[in-house]
């Protein structure tokens, strides 16, 4: 399983995006996609998407915890490691 949000998509890469993913919001895209797939379509959403759409990607792996946040670009969350789990961390403010 892929899931992607973003800030902003380009046109003709959102156009490519709706072969595989469902666009149940705009810029949020779900897709059952296999690993292999998964990957690929990753790969191309960072090479052809500008450092302005604000990428998060949650990716389905077989270890634990059984997904892996990546990002690209400037979003409105920031993604921590804590003991090696990653976390979104929404408001930096409220940190103890």
């Amino acid at each position: 399983m892929l899931v992607v949000i973003a800030n902003h998509i380009p046109p003709a890469v959102r156009g490519r995006m709706k072969l595989w993913f469902v666009e149940p919001k705009p810029n949020v895209f779900i897709s059952g996609i296999n690993d292999s797939v998964a990957d690929s379509v990753v790969d191309y959403l960072f090479s052809h998407c500008p450092m302005s759409s604000g990428l998060i990607i949650f990716q389905k792996q077989k270890r634990a915890p059984g997904f892996k946040i990546r990002s690209s670009g400037v979003t409105d969350r920031e993604i921590i490691n804590f003991n090696g789990l990653q976390l979104i961390l929404e408001n930096p403010d409220d940190v103890l």
